[in-house]
């Protein structure tokens, strides 16, 4: 039997869990190529200021954005628990800084609930709903959202030349 992510009510998606400050978050564990070291980024001029920069992945340039900030969540401090993923957006790599990486999760689609009124620093934008794991609010981010196509191939550009 094909258990690979059907869409039928009681199938269970993969969630990649990790943490912005206080805030828990999860993605689409099918966008994630690598979990990587925060390390040496090269600045890049006239950016918006969540782009980090861009690093050399195995010859490839890769945009690496503070999801913090573009969330415009409170900034905390980089520290040895942050990391980099490494995402595929439609053939796209983008790396997002994240404060620590979690666990892998799997829901269904039931556990998955509209998003509340209120929530503390989240830009609702770039939110599908919120899942309640062990007594836990988990934020499901839409990835794909979180940096249009033009933005993230001006910054490769702007790497280049």
């Amino acid at each position: 039997m094909n258990t690979t992510y059907a869409t039928s009510e009681s199938s269970k998606n993969e969630f990649l869990s990790f943490q912005l400050g206080e805030e828990e978050f999860c993605l689409d564990i099918l966008k994630v190529q690598e979990i990587r070291g925060y390390a040496g980024v090269t600045s890049i001029a006239n950016t918006p200021d969540y782009i980090k920069g861009v690093v050399n992945l195995r010859g490839e340039v890769v945009p690496i954005l503070d999801l913090r900030i573009k969330l415009q969540c409170e900034q905390v401090e980089y520290n040895e628990f942050t990391v980099v993923i490494i995402l595929n957006l439609g053939g796209q790599n983008l790396g997002i800084v994240v404060d620590g990486v979690s666990d892998v999760i799997a829901l269904n689609a039931d556990q998955i609930q509209d998003l509340p009124e209120m929530l503390s620093c989240i830009d609702t934008r770039f939110m599908t709903g919120v899942a309640i794991i062990d007594s836990q609010t988990v934020v499901l981010l839409d990835i794909e959202k979180l940096l249009n196509k033009d933005e993230l191939d001006s910054v490769v550009n702007q790497s280049v030349h």
